[in-house]
């Protein structure tokens, strides 16, 4: 039974993460090239806030009680967005100083010839 819970997640998780538009997007983030908009992407946080707050209102308006799943969908993609800007800017700190390490900078500075 285990191994079939086990299973179902890891299959899940897969699906998610290739197929889900805001998972492919923190995956792109996440890359050398994508740190950089790590900030900037803080900002789609907004609709998502936005969106929630206006199924929360349709909730407690109409009584629909399954867009509460939509509500937290939301509320959970807001979180990732919030949390991945600062966590792009540590990477991309570390990102650079590896790239300028002692090292790095010996082998690509010129030698001087004379």
């Amino acid at each position: 039974m285990i191994r079939l819970l086990w299973n179902a997640s890891v299959h899940t998780r897969t699906f998610l993460r290739r197929y889900m538009p805001t998972n492919i997007l923190l995956d792109v983030i996440r890359t050398r090239r994508g740190l950089k908009w790590g900030m900037p992407a803080m900002l789609l946080a907004v609709p998502y806030l936005l969106t929630a707050s206006t199924f929360t209102t349709l909730v407690s308006d109409s009584g629909l009680g399954w867009l509460n799943l939509l509500v937290l969908l939301c509320l959970w993609n807001t979180l990732k967005f919030i949390v991945m800007g600062p966590v792009s800017l540590i990477l991309l700190a570390r990102a650079r100083a590896r790239e300028r390490s002692p090292r790095n900078l010996a082998m690509t500075s010129p030698r001087r010839r004379g």
